[in-house]
């Protein structure tokens, strides 16, 4: 197949539906967690769990780096704006999510900080370029995706002696939060749910390649299907999962071939390599302290980390009170089991950042409406939402 309309082709995903109805044994149940909240949207989005039979069920991950930056690391950035007075630039997902008391980035501006929002590390540049004057930090966020632009504007920074720009470093990453879910003494205590095998993030893989999961299997039994973020990516990534568990294999299949490599992406690794370095231990909303989870930056870029360029204050922070966001990242509980989601918490008025982020749990329960419709008629509706 070779465009999108194909891999929505509702014809194709009833073949699909029909194949994991067949091969899903009824005498067990299939908890198949998607980390990445992009298949989180597609699931919902197009109605890929109302064409799984009953025993087969799709599990929501901590995949969506706005939702699991912690809300020390939020308070901390409006600090930079608020108290050093400089440029902060941010992307668009990071600028109404909700800090200690309800106190956001879009907040912040409203009361006078100069905060920008950017599509980019070369929109940062620029803003640098163009205010001399003044310090620009770019609130960098996000997996193994997003890490590879960061790196490319401190190296650029770098060549061009901007001594006026900095990285407030939030990168994080995707095996070392897998592994914890699954390890963590720690994430057990907050709550547990049963996980068989995992769809593996797309945009991820494609960066550091299907490689890194091959031990993370081995290792906890769990297999791994690397899924691209069509409907019919997710289905069929869904049935080798399937096919996986009722052989007793644990291994990592790639079903997004057309985009990921064992290898991954050579080039964007070297870079990353180059400008970060591993942090011993990184707060993850929801997670709590994870080993070897994030990035940092390297001291030969140590001119252009915020946090060694700026005194940031240790600071009281906190959750929103009865928000259950740290609990929905840890597949512990759905949206709908919040008591503040639909009701306080709206995309018009968020509690937590998993109604705030494109690619959050909650946003997706909203967006789609599936909580609303009873199981039946959502089911006779999945296919011609497939193929629309």
């Amino acid at each position: 197949m070779k465009y999108v309309d194909e891999f929505r082709d509702g014809e194709l995903a009833g073949t699909l539906a029909t194949k994991i109805r067949s091969e899903a044994l009824p005498d067990r149940t299939y908890h198949l967690m998607e980390f990445c909240g992009g298949h989180t949207h597609a699931i919902f989005r197009y109605g890929v769990q109302d064409l799984m039979p009953d025993n087969v069920k799709f599990v929501h991950g901590p995949g969506c780096p706005v939702c699991v930056l912690p809300v020390r690391r939020l308070d901390d950035a409006v600090e930079l704006a608020e108290r050093h007075g400089v440029i902060l630039c941010s992307y668009g997902d990071m600028m109404r999510v909700p800090g200690t008391k309800q106190r956001s980035l879009i907040r912040a501006k409203a009361d006078g900080a100069d905060i920008r929002m950017v599509y980019s590390t070369i929109d940062a540049l620029k803003i640098a370029r163009d205010n001399a004057d003044r310090q620009v930090v770019f609130f960098a966020i996000g997996f193994e995706t997003t890490t590879p632009p960061s790196a490319v504007a401190i190296r650029q920074a770098k060549a061009e002696g901007l001594t006026n720009f900095s990285v407030f470093c939030n990168h994080v990453l995707t095996p070392s939060a897998i592994g914890h879910i699954l390890e963590s003494p720690e994430v057990r205590e907050l709550g547990t749910v049963k996980i068989d095998g995992f769809l593996g993030p797309s945009h991820v893989s494609s960066v550091i390649g299907s490689e890194p999961y091959e031990f993370f299997a081995e290792e906890f039994a769990k297999p791994v299907v690397i899924a691209g973020f069509e409907p019919l990516d997710v289905m069929q990534s869904a049935l080798m999962l399937i096919r996986q568990i009722n052989e007793g294999r644990a291994e990592v299949e790639n079903e997004y071939t057309r985009v990921v490599t064992r290898e991954g992406n050579l080039k964007a690794q070297k870079l990353v390599s180059e400008v970060f370095e591993l942090r011993q231990s990184f707060e993850w909303r929801g997670l709590g302290e994870v080993p070897y989870s994030a990035l940092r930056i390297r001291d030969a870029y140590a001119d252009f980390d915020a946090e060694k360029r700026f005194d940031i204050s240790e600071k009281q922070s906190r959750e929103v009170k009865s928000c259950e966001c740290p609990a929905i990242l840890r597949g512990v509980k759905k949206p709908t089991d919040c008591k503040l989601f639909g009701t306080v918490c709206t995309p018009d008025n968020p509690m937590g950042s998993c109604m705030v982020s494109s690619e959050g749990a909650c946003a997706a329960y909203w967006t789609y409406g599936r909580f609303r419709e009873p199981r039946k008629t959502a089911r006779e509706k999945a296919g011609k939402e497939v193929a629309a």
